[in-house]
């Protein structure tokens, strides 16, 4: 089935509820009355929300991950936890169950007195402290209830993503139903987003194709761009490394959660290859804007052919996709 395309979102930016459906566009409402809620029981939840599960699980599947440096369960962890920094020069700190990038930092390097994010903001050793604190309170988790805090790698991107970055590294995501990838895009960090590859901050949204792994559209803000406004690199024709590896990996995040709708985050470092980051329950939209195509006849479309074809193995998912939505079919 040839999917929908978008490709003249931009030139309104307002369309009714009966345009947007004859698009194929999956709004948050039909997405959780539809895709979510069906799809993922409650009780698996926490093998997503709580980043320290989600990594346990990882392991135990054979995935690489991010490596832990320390992880805060109680404000008397902190001292330990700046002891632990003070051997690394490049950190991430990030709450156990944040969700949409809330909570993270990114720390490129030292400076006297503390630490340097990858835009040269410098954040002193106590703004370490006074923010882990904050992730201990409930800050930044779901629900606002109190959290623990995890330093780990800083991931180094490989060479082929750092031109369409600024800095910070680009992270894949890759959106799957009942194991079948149906969209994916690249999310890379620009001076705005302070090296953090968060769309709502400012970073870009960069459509994948899935049978070939390489871009196809990239939107700014919801705006088309060709080029990185930091970098002026071209956005559109890059090849991601190890596409093959990063759909496999995607389909055994699925299998592992034991979610039927959702989201996989992963990265690909410059020496340790494709790194899971965090699987998501409830996956932003975002994803058809940079991919411009809707997400409901795709979902449609793996719905039916699940139905008819339950039990599939893993690579006979993938290659159902890669035929069904390559940008050229």
């Amino acid at each position: 089935m040839k999917p929908r395309t978008v490709g003249r979102w931009w030139h309104r930016w307002f369309l009714l509820p009966s345009e947007l459906r004859a698009l194929g566009v999956v709004g948050i409402n039909m997405r959780n009355a539809r895709w979510l809620l069906p799809h993922n029981p409650r009780a698996y939840y926490r093998n997503v929300d709580d980043k320290l599960r989600t990594k346990e699980l990882a392991l135990r599947n054979d995935l690489a991950v991010p490596e832990t440096y320390a992880v805060v369960h109680s404000p008397g962890d902190i001292a330990g936890l700046m002891r632990t920094l003070e051997k690394v020069d490049s950190f991430v700190i990030k709450p156990a169950r944040g969700s949409g990038g809330k909570g993270v930092i990114v720390i490129d390097g030292r400076q006297t007195g503390g630490f340097v994010k990858p835009s040269g903001t410098f954040v002193p050793a106590a703004g370490i402290r006074y923010h882990v604190s904050d992730i201990l309170a409930g800050l930044f988790s779901l629900g606002g209830r109190r959290d623990a805090a995890l330093a780990e790698y800083r991931v180094r991107p490989a060479r082929v993503l750092t031109d369409i970055s600024y800095q910070g590294a680009p992270d894949i995501r890759v959106v799957l139903l009942h194991g079948y990838p149906v969209m994916a895009m690249v999310r890379t960090a620009t001076r705005e987003s302070d090296g953090r590859a968060n769309l709502h901050q400012g970073a870009l949204g960069i459509g994948i194709c899935l049978a070939s792994g390489c871009s196809i559209r990239a939107v700014h803000h919801g705006m088309p761009v060709l080029f990185h406004p930091d970098t002026k690199a071209p956005l559109i024709g890059v090849r991601i490394p190890e596409w093959e590896r990063l759909l496999e990996i995607a389909c055994i995040c699925q299998e592992m959660s034991g979610l039927g709708y959702l989201g996989v985050d992963m990265m690909i470092d410059e020496s340790r290859g494709p790194l899971m980051i965090e699987v998501n329950a409830r996956p932003g939209l975002a994803i058809q804007l940079a991919n411009g195509a809707g997400l409901m006849c795709r979902l449609e479309a793996v719905a039916r052919h699940h139905a008819l074809h339950p039990g599939l193995h893993s690579s006979a998912k993938i290659a159902f996709s890669k035929l069904q939505f390559s940008a050229s079919t």
